[in-house]
């Protein structure tokens, strides 16, 4: 039932639908007749964007939940805005009062909240769906605000607001790395308010110097705290309707990623006790598979923190994994092929079991689940399948005839799935493939550095483990490069210093050579 509501067809139209009619009433709301004209423009404009999340944002179009948000932005956004200007007509009739009808107005005008569609959008949905909302709602807005006002001026200086405004707040809001950020985005977003109001004439500052009229201090100062002030209270809202928006939507932002990166969570410090090789693994995973998102534009951060507890199921069993191996016992030597595979393919089981009890994301548990696909544990594959035609060439099982001796099933050395779905996921699992592929790497050289990432990349291309993820030719090759640049980083080589014991021979043979020549010169 959920999956229906999430990904269903008949879902997204009725999302398209409401959407529709919300924006229809929206037109409609207001003091005078709206021609039929704009309600033409306003459902091809709609039409034109919704076109564009089919074709260009797959991600948000396939997912109803991230589709409602992207139109809750946006239609909010328009709603807000309309107000504004509905309250500012309401105050040039109304009179008495502290300021003017024509200060209200004004203030009113200057309280239109441009930059909080960019900013919701950039902060939960990306830059890219950021500049979505900011280009779509300003192209909505010229038809609503033709249907409130007339006059060319107001209509063009506003939806020019909007546009501005929204591109400073998703330029300055794109690198967020913390909750606190974003009321100094809501400053400059303010201050950017400011300057185009005075520039547009909705503050008279210019005007009062350039005719040489005395400045009305107390109205420069409201209209210039309302201007600066509604941006800075918009972001604090924000801040703090972030979790709520989170938690409802199922959405984990920058922000939240990079909180949830802390080296210091009980799992990730039991694992450095108890699971070290696994640890120095999943650091090193995390290194490989940030670079490779930052080389495609994927979530670096989601990458990094996936591949911190990709591997915490291992903690059931820690001695059973290669990198935790002490180097004089593999356990595995005194099992059977087929139970060795139970236990190394139980560790996803596992880490989904300990991910849950200790409450992760569910994008972290998703990659967990899918890190390894379906693919093939080859090495007790083959050790099995060469068990086996060594029973039937060597008669090792005794009072056996062949049909009698068990198949090797090459399912049951094979993880459960599913394959990665998201591109995050499909980098945490090549990463973590070569990752541990070049530990056994004798002599480390950039060309075998870069066959060793091109072999796997087509091994899993070949076996299908790719095919359900978002990534092209292209985004592979820039994965690849990625890889390879940041693996020979890591593994470059060193200066081979001699040991203490050459190095003091060396010593003694020079300071006897020094006396000699020392003897040598005074005969």
């Amino acid at each position: 039932m959920v999956e229906t509501l999430e990904h269903g067809v008949i879902t997204r139209v009725g999302l398209i639908i409401a959407a529709v009619a919300v924006l229809v009433w929206l037109l409609a709301a207001g003091r005078q007749a709206v021609a039929k004209e704009a309600y033409v423009v306003v459902v091809l404009i709609f039409s034109t964007a919704v076109g564009h999340l089919c074709l260009n944002r797959r991600e948000v179009w396939t997912c109803n939940s991230r589709l409602l948000l992207t139109f809750l932005i946006v239609l909010g956004h328009l709603a807000l805005a309309k107000l504004c200007v509905l309250q500012s007509a309401a105050a040039v009739h109304s009179s008495g009062g502290q300021f003017s009808a024509l200060q209200q107005r004004n203030m009113w005008l200057l309280a239109i909240p441009f930059g909080l569609g960019p900013v919701l959008a950039s902060v939960l949905l990306g830059r890219t769906m950021a500049i979505f909302v900011s280009v779509f709602s300003t192209l909505l807005l010229l038809p609503i605000f033709a249907s409130l006002n007339d006059d060319t001026v107001f209509i063009v200086t506003n939806v020019t607001c909007n546009l501005v405004c929204g591109f400073i707040a998703i330029f300055l809001t794109a690198e967020v790395r913390k909750r606190g950020d974003l009321p100094r985005a809501g400053l400059f977003v303010g201050l950017t308010t400011w300057m185009l109001a005075i520039a547009f004439r909705k503050i008279n500052l210019l005007q009062m110097w350039v005719e040489g009229t005395a400045l009305n201090y107390q109205s420069l100062a409201a209209e210039s705290i309302v201007a600066i002030g509604a941006p800075i209270m918009m972001t604090l809202i924000i801040v703090g309707g972030l979790p709520w928006i989170e938690s409802l939507f199922h959405i984990t932002t920058r922000v939240r990623w990079l909180e949830l990166a802390d080296l210091n969570h009980p799992l990730l410090r039991r694992m450095t006790i108890e699971a070290p090789g696994t640890f120095q693994h999943s650091l090193a995973v995390a290194n490989l598979a940030e670079g490779a998102c930052e080389a495609i534009g994927a979530n670096p951060a989601m990458a990094r923190v996936c591949s911190y507890f990709h591997d915490i199921g291992k903690l059931v069993k820690p001695e059973y994994f290669t990198e935790n191996m002490r180097h004089d016992r593999n356990p595995h030597d005194d099992i059977a092929p087929t139970m060795s595979a139970l236990i190394i393919v139980a560790h996803v089981k596992e880490g989904i079991s300990l991910a849950l009890e200790h409450k992760l994301n569910q994008d972290i548990i998703d990659v967990i689940r899918e890190h390894h696909g379906t693919s093939l544990v080859y090495y007790f594959y083959k050790k099995a399948l060469d068990q086996q035609q060594a029973a039937h060439t060597d008669g090792k099982i005794a009072q056996m005839h062949d049909e009698e001796l068990p198949e090797v099933s090459e399912s049951s050395f094979r993880y459960g799935g599913p394959k990665p779905r998201t591109r995050e996921s499909a980098i945490v699992s090549l990463a973590d493939s070569i990752e541990s592929a070049a530990r056994s790497l004798e002599r480390v050289t950039p060309q075998k550095i870069e066959q060793l990432i091109t072999d796997i990349i087509r091994k899993r291309t070949a076996d299908g483990q790719l095919d359900d993820c978002d990534l092209r030719f292209k985004d592979l090759e820039l994965i690849a490069e990625a890889f390879r640049h940041t693996l020979s980083s890591m593994m470059h080589s060193r200066v081979a210093y001699p040991d203490d014991k050459e190095t003091k021979t060396k010593r003694g043979s020079g300071a006897v050579s020094a006396i000699r020549r020392r003897d040598a010169s005074a005969a």
